[in-house]
C-alpha cells in the first residue's frame, strides 16, 4: 500500500491547448510535455482540447507552456482571478496583501490596487478563490470574490463553429464556379464548346486562378498557418498534408497558366478545382467535427445550470442578494420555498422538505430540520430555511461531481493508447508514400507522366486523413459520459465505458434507481353502483 501511495503523483496542472486538429497532434503534445524533467505522465484530449500533466512535485506552468509552444501549438492564458480587498489604508497594506497572495502555492503574480481596492492574481488552475481569500484573511484584511462572466467552453465552441461556418460558405461560393468552369467542360461537351467560343481557355484559367487564390488565402489560410511551420519542424500533421497537396496542385496550375512553355508537351493542364475542392471538403469535415465537440459539453453545462447564480445572505441584520461567487464559508444564507439550495450548508433555522434526487436518486423529499446538512443544487420544497454555508466554490458536492464528470470525459481509454501510437507515425508515412507514388508514376507511368505523377501524389496526401481516427474515441467518451450525466449516471473513469462491453450482470440496489420514482395513475377500478365522474373532478 505504501508503495502505491508513493508512486501516485501528488501534483497536476491543466492546460487548454489550441491548434490541435488530429490524433498526431495529440501524440506530439504529449511527447513534448513528457520530455520535461519531473513530469510523470501527460494526457491530452483532442475533443476537450485539454492537457492534464501529473508530477510528484510542483510544476512550473511557464515551462510547460514553452514546450507546447515549441511543438507548434498555443496555450490559452488563464483568466486572472479578481478579489475585492477591504481594510487597506496605505501602501504598506498593499505590500502585505501582495505578499500574502504570493505565498499561496501556484500563484505566479499578484497586483493590488489601493485606489480601486482590487487584487488581480495570475495563478495556476490548481489555485482556488477560497485559498486566496483565506490567505488575505490571515494577513488581517477582508477579501471577496469579484463576480466575473468569463467565456465558457460552450461559448468558445460556438464562436469557433460560427467562424468555420463563414469560412465554409465562402469556400463553397469560390469553389463552385471553379469546379463548373473546369469540370463542366469534361462532363458536358456542349458546355466545353460554349466556353471556348465565348470565354476562351486562357480567360477561363485566369478566372479559376483568381477564385482559387482567394480561396487559399482566406478560408484555406488556417491550413498553411499550421501546416507549413510543422513541416519545417519535421513534425508534419494533417494541416501539412492539406497544405502540401493544395500547394502542389495550385503551383502546378499557376505554371501552366502563366509559363506554359516550361512544361513538357501534353502536360499543360490546370488543377485549380482540385486545390479549391480539397479546401472546401476539409473545411466541411472540420465543421462537422466542431459541431460534435460543441455538443459533448452540454452535459457539463446542464450540471453547472443546477447551481443558482445568486444567493440571498444575511449581512448586518439585512438580507441582500449577492453573486454565488461571493458566498463564503460561515455565511448565513436564506432559502425560500421552491428555490434551489445555492451552497452546501447546515440548517440553523426552519424546517422543510428537500428534493435530493439529483444527488441520491431517491424520489421522496427528505425532511430537514435544525442541524441537518443540505447540498447545493437540490430543491427546497415547502418551508423556509436559514443555513450556514459549510462548503462553497470548488469544494461543494456539485462542483466535485462536475469535476468528476470532466475528468471522466477527458480520460483516455486503453484503446486510445494504440490509436496514439499509430497516428504519431501516420502523417510521415503518408508523406513518404505520396513521394513514392510520385516517383513511381513519373518513372514508370504513361505520358504525360508528370501530370499523372502529380495528380496521384496529391490524391494520396488528401485521402489519408487521420482526423476521424483521433476524434472517434475521445468524442465517444464525452458523448457517453455526458449523456450518462444527464440521465443521472456518473462515470468516475472513462475506462468504465470500454469495460461495459464485458458486463454480464447488472445489480440494482434499490427501487427508484431504474424507475422514475414518480407514481402515476395507470388504472382506475370503480365498484358497481359508484359514479366515476366525481373522482376525476
Amino acid at each position: 500500500m505504501s508503495t502505491e501511495m508513493t508512486d501516485t503523483p501528488h501534483y497536476s496542472e491543466t492546460l487548454e491547448i489550441e491548434g490541435m486538429t488530429c490524433a498526431s497532434c495529440v501524440g506530439r503534445v504529449e511527447k513534448a510535455l513528457k520530455s520535461l524533467k519531473g513530469v510523470e505522465s501527460a494526457h491530452v484530449n483532442l475533443a476537450t482540447e485539454k492537457a492534464v500533466i501529473y508530477s510528484h512535485r510542483p510544476l512550473d506552468r511557464s515551462s510547460l507552456i514553452k514546450v507546447v509552444e515549441k511543438a507548434g501549438y498555443e496555450v490559452e492564458a488563464l483568466q486572472p482571478i479578481e478579489l475585492t480587498i477591504e481594510g487597506m489604508s496605505c501602501a504598506s497594506c498593499v505590500g502585505r496583501v501582495e505578499k500574502a497572495l504570493k505565498s499561496v502555492e501556484g500563484v505566479e503574480s499578484a497586483h493590488v490596487n489601493l485606489a480601486t481596492e482590487k487584487a488581480t492574481i495570475q495563478a495556476s488552475s490548481s489555485v482556488t478563490r477560497d485559498s486566496l481569500i483565506q490567505a488575505v484573511t490571515k494577513a488581517g484584511f477582508e477579501a471577496k470574490s469579484v463576480h466575473q462572466t468569463t467565456e465558457s467552453f460552450q461559448d468558445k465552441k460556438n464562436i469557433e463553429l460560427e467562424k468555420l461556418k463563414k469560412d465554409l460558405i465562402l469556400s463553397v461560393l469560390l469553389t463552385l464556379p471553379v469546379f463548373i468552369l473546369e469540370m463542366g467542360s469534361h462532363l458536358i461537351p456542349a458546355f466545353h464548346t460554349f466556353m471556348m467560343d465565348n470565354i476562351g481557355q486562357q480567360n477561363s484559367w485566369l478566372m479559376q486562378f483568381f477564385l482559387t487564390t482567394v480561396a487559399l488565402i482566406f478560408p484555406g489560410r488556417r491550413f498553411f498557418k499550421k501546416g507549413i511551420p510543422s513541416l519545417f519542424r519535421l513534425a508534419p500533421d494533417m494541416n501539412s498534408l492539406v497544405a502540401v497537396g493544395t500547394l502542389a496542385a495550385y503551383l502546378y496550375s499557376v505554371v501552366a497558366t502563366f509559363f506554359p512553355s516550361v512544361l513538357p508537351q501534353g502536360t499543360v493542364n490546370v488543377y485549380y478545382e482540385a486545390a479549391a475542392v480539397i479546401i472546401t471538403l476539409i473545411l466541411l469535415g472540420r465543421f462537422f467535427e466542431a459541431k460534435a465537440k460543441g455538443r459533448t459539453s452540454l452535459a457539463i453545462q446542464h450540471l453547472v445550470g443546477m447551481q443558482p447564480k445568486v444567493a440571498r445572505i444575511q449581512l448586518n441584520n439585512q438580507v441582500i442578494e449577492v453573486p454565488i461567487a461571493e458566498v463564503q464559508t460561515g455565511t448565513i444564507v436564506e432559502i425560500r420555498p421552491g428555490e434551489r439550495i445555492p451552497v452546501d450548508g447546515e440548517v440553523i433555522h426552519g424546517q422543510s422538505f428537500i428534493d435530493e434526487s439529483m444527488i441520491t436518486g431517491e424520489p421522496m423529499p427528505v425532511e430537514k430540520t435544525i442541524g441537518s446538512t443540505v447540498v447545493g443544487g437540490t430543491i427546497n420544497q415547502s418551508g423556509s430555511l436559514n443555513i450556514k454555508a459549510t462548503s462553497v466554490g470548488s469544494s461543494s458536492v456539485l462542483s466535485q461531481i462536475i469535476r468528476m464528470v470532466e475528468q471522466a470525459q477527458g480520460s483516455k481509454l486503453p484503446i486510445q493508447a494504440l490509436v496514439d501510437k499509430i497516428t504519431m507515425w501516420f502523417v510521415p508515412v503518408v508523406m513518404g508514400l505520396s513521394l513514392l507514388t510520385f516517383l513511381t508514376w513519373f518513372i514508370f507511368g504513361p505520358e504525360p507522366a508528370l501530370t499523372f505523377s502529380l495528380v496521384n501524389a496529391v490524391a494520396v496526401l488528401i485521402i489519408a486523413c487521420p482526423c476521424a481516427m483521433g476524434l472517434a474515441t475521445p468524442t465517444s467518451i464525452m458523448v457517453g459520459t455526458g449523456r450518462g450525466a444527464e440521465m443521472g449516471v456518473l462515470f468516475r473513469k472513462g475506462e468504465a465505458l470500454q469495460l461495459l462491453k464485458e458486463t454480464k450482470v447488472v445489480a440494482v440496489d434499490k427501487t427508484g434507481t431504474l424507475t422514475e420514482g414518480k407514481p402515476i395513475l395507470t388504472d382506475l377500478h370503480v365498484l358497481e353502483g359508484l359514479n366515476t365522474i366525481p373522482y376525476f373532478h
